[in-house]
C-alpha cells in the first residue's frame, strides 16, 4: 500500500496463515481498505529472533482478493476467533464477525525467506 504522497504504507494488521494464501480481516471503509481496493498489490513483512539470537523471516508481495459472505470465510473467521482468542471475540462482542468487517486473501506472486525450515 502508499501514502497519499505515493511513499510506502505499513499497518499492522490480524493474520491467519493457510496453504496457499495469508488471510487478513480489517474493518470495511476505512483508508487501508479502500487504498487495496483500489490498488490491491501488497507486501507483507513477518521476522521474529528466537532465543539463541537467531532470525527468521518472511516477505511476501502479492495481491489482495476479498472474499465474499460464504462457508469458506465462516470457517475462516472461526480459525481468526480460535488464534486470537481471546482478544478477537472481546473485540467483536460475540464469536460472529461483525457486518462491517472484511476478509481477504494475499495470493502470492513472490515469497523469499530466511531462517526457516524447507
Amino acid at each position: 500500500m502508499t501514502r497519499a504522497d505515493g511513499g510506502p504504507a505499513a499497518t499492522p494488521m490480524w493474520c491467519l496463515p493457510g496453504a496457499d494464501a495469508l488471510y487478513m480481516i480489517s474493518v470495511d471503509d476505512t483508508w487501508k481498505v479502500r487504498v487495496l481496493r483500489h490498488d490491491p498489490r501488497v507486501a507483507v513483512v513477518a521476522e521474529t529472533t528466537r532465543a539463541d539470537g537467531a532470525i527468521r523471516g518472511v516477505v511476501i508481495t502479492g495481491r489482495v482478493e476479498f472474499l465474499p459472505d460464504s462457508a469458506e470465510r465462516g470457517e475462516l473467521a472461526a480459525r481468526f476467533l480460535e488464534r486470537y482468542h481471546p482478544r478477537l471475540e472481546r473485540l467483536w462482542g460475540g464469536r460472529t464477525m461483525p457486518a462491517d468487517r472484511v476478509m481477504f486473501r494475499i495470493v502470492a506472486d513472490r515469497v523469499r525467506s530466511w531462517g526457516l525450515a524447507t
